[in-house]
């Protein structure tokens, strides 16, 4: 399992270029609603959570994924524009 600050999260989401979240979806072959409540989108409605649990606490508490599938995804787009992928996260 991944974890990471929450607020983290939202750091890598407002970093992505415009189009990741369908981008991703479409790579992972999944609604973009999923991707979207998996950086903290609250639309349960169309999408599922993305197996993500969110532990309150400082810096806006941690996040913990049962799969990092989509996270890895984002990264590796941050990776495209030298993003410092080594440094987010780290296992539990």
């Amino acid at each position: 399992m991944k974890t990471i600050t929450f607020n983290e999260l939202r750091k890598i989401k407002d970093k992505l270029p415009d189009g990741s979240i369908r981008r991703i979806a479409a790579e992972l072959e999944l609604p973009e609603e999923t991707v979207r409540n998996y950086f903290g989108g609250v639309n349960q409605s169309t999408g599922n959570g993305g197996g993500i649990h969110i532990e309150p606490g400082p810096d806006g508490g941690i996040v913990m994924f049962d799969d990092p599938m989509i996270l890895e995804k984002a990264l590796i787009i941050l990776g495209e524009t030298d993003y410092n992928v080594s440094t987010v996260f780290a296992d539990v």
